[in-house]
């Protein structure tokens, strides 16, 4: 009997493989991000841009991918896997079952992130129960214990329905805040996150001309510098430590960015030298005075103004908030709104971006 001709017989075609990414088929993992109170829209928008993400409730999302492309994220402070648990307690993660999903659930992160130790971040931490999880952890995953240093963060929470706990764990052995280009540190320096914050609602502009006055250990610098393009960029500080530290920093990341000795309120330059000027002014504590920052203040205004082109954009962050927003009453030079304020070591910084009237 002949074979049936499967190219003029449809009835006998082979089934079409599924099209799509294949990756879209993968298993998929879940998620959180942390991020600093007050930045948490930032790093909902930068994880929103990341391919294969889905399912995404504010931090929280399954991604199928590499998780490497999640320690990427420059918003976040930090990226967490999630498992969750049906027990009523903690107590309940030390059963023979419980307590064998929850090792190969932490071992592949460590496998995955290099991690060389670990500690607990839960609430009653100095329990018996904790205690007791952090020495059978100890001996399941062989890495050691230390409780203030640990480079495996594992946070333990009730899950949000009440129904059982979940376990966190990070992803990374050092927060994603901590730059790998961060090489020098000043007291009073900026958190990275922040910083990328700034840039990206300033806005991110090919041609712009940025100026950094007052640039420190050079944060703002680096954050836009890795943002891409930029018509040119020049960091200033009169501190000769600070700027060897920002030329460190600079270097670490690669890029092209002039930082010089200079007095930010008596810099020579030009009128109208600059499209975009971002500043993170002292807060009157690690930094400068708040009898000081009384001086200091006005008389960065007055010199931005001169400094800053016609369509151009000045963005302030600053912890002295009533004196400031006292500053942008007193004046007309300038018309300001608030760009986000946000939690920080003990501090609510807030971020203004100011423009010509």
């Amino acid at each position: 009997m002949p074979r049936p001709d499967r190219q003029k017989n449809p009835q006998f075609s082979r089934p079409k493989k599924p099209q799509g990414d294949y990756r879209t088929r993968q298993p998929a993992h879940e998620y959180v991000l942390e991020a600093l109170p007050g930045l948490e829209d930032v790093a909902e928008t930068e994880l929103r841009a990341v391919p294969l993400a889905r399912d995404i409730r504010g931090l929280r999302f399954w991604y199928p991918g590499d998780p490497e492309r999640l320690t990427r994220l420059r918003a976040p402070v930090a990226a967490y896997r999630v498992r969750a648990w049906d027990v009523p307690r903690p107590r309940g993660l030390l059963g023979h079952q419980q307590l064998g999903e929850l090792a190969a659930f932490l071992a592949e992160v460590v496998r995955l992130g290099g991690h060389r130790s670990f500690r607990l971040a839960a609430a009653g931490r100095e329990s018996s129960v904790m205690q007791r999880l952090a020495e059978e952890l100890q001996v399941a995953l062989d890495l050691p214990f230390d409780p203030e240093e640990g480079e495996l963060l594992i946070r333990l929470r009730p899950q949000e329905d009440g129904l059982g706990w979940e376990v966190l764990a990070r992803i990374t052995p050092r927060p994603l805040s901590a730059r790998a280009w961060r090489v020098c540190n000043m007291g009073g320096g900026l958190n990275a996150t922040i910083a990328y914050a700034v840039h990206k609602l300033a806005g991110q502009r090919d041609e712009d001309r940025i100026f950094n006055p007052m640039s420190g250990s050079g944060t703002l610098l680096v954050e836009r510098a890795l943002l891409g393009p930029y018509d040119a960029m020049v960091g200033v500080d009169i501190n000769p430590e600070a700027v060897e530290c920002a030329r460190r920093n600079v270097s670490a990341a690669k890029r092209e960015v002039e930082v010089a000795r200079v007095d930010a309120l008596h810099t020579g330059l030009p009128d109208r030298s600059f499209d975009l000027i971002v500043s993170d002014l002292p807060w009157g504590d690690a930094v400068g005075t708040h009898g000081g920052n009384a001086a200091l203040y006005p008389a960065f205004l007055t010199e931005m103004h001169r400094l800053c082109s016609r369509q151009g954009r000045l963005v302030v962050l600053t912890h002295e908030i009533r004196l400031f927003e006292r500053l942008l009453n007193e004046q007309s030079r300038w018309h300001a709104r608030e760009l986000f304020q946000v939690y920080s070591g003990g501090h609510h910084p807030k971020a203004y971006l100011l423009g010509k009237r």
